[in-house]
């Protein structure tokens, strides 16, 4: 994660990219399974900050610099001083379960919050796409399946753990839940 995206979270309102296709609601027995695909912590200091025009300048450890305004929706702006650290965690994971039958569809949640008033700024947004897709062909030798979503699109993945297919079959639907999440507080600055 660069530090640009860190500065526009902080300082607009995040948009969260996610690739999604449909959904599947069978109740049946399923395999399942989920893994975090990412986690990347930054975290850089409050170079400079004009109260008057919300500029905000931060650094991080390996010197690049990062400008931006703060939205006012940043609440708590006046409580942050040039040395602060600004933390930024932003995760994505991945779960899926197949399901014997079902229909294609969509859902998404998004969620966040910020911190209190007179409290140190500090923020986190979430959104989690659920998609259904069916599976179209299974391909044991290589092995890979492909996918066919709700537009009708085509994806064809290799499978990491082939065991996993073991009562899976075409016609099958899946579930393929995705997670993005972004943190961010900010910490006074050290004592020296």
């Amino acid at each position: 994660m660069s530090m640009t995206r860190t500065g526009v979270f902080v300082g607009t309102t995040v948009c969260l990219a996610i690739a999604a296709a449909a959904l599947a609601q069978t109740p049946a027995p399923s395999t399942q399974g989920s893994a975090v695909v990412g986690t990347v912590q930054v975290t850089a200091t409050v170079a400079k900050i004009d109260q008057a025009t919300r500029q905000v300048t931060l650094k991080t450890n390996d010197g690049r610099e990062v400008t931006f305004v703060a939205d006012p929706a940043v609440k708590n702006l006046p409580q942050v001083k040039a040395g602060d650290q600004v933390v930024a965690t932003y995760t994505e994971a991945l779960a899926y379960e197949v399901k014997k039958g079902g229909s294609a569809g969509v859902s998404a949640t998004m969620a966040g919050g910020t911190a209190k008033p007179g409290a140190m700024p500090a923020g986190a947004i979430a959104k989690q796409v659920t998609i259904t897709v069916t599976i179209a062909a299974i391909d044991p030798k290589v092995p890979s399946v492909t996918f066919k979503g709700p537009q009708g699109n085509t994806r064809t993945i290799k499978v990491q753990r082939p065991e996993r297919l073991q009562g899976v079959s075409v016609g099958d639907t899946v579930d393929l839940t995705y997670t993005e999440a972004l943190a961010i507080k900010i910490d006074p600055a050290p004592k020296k």
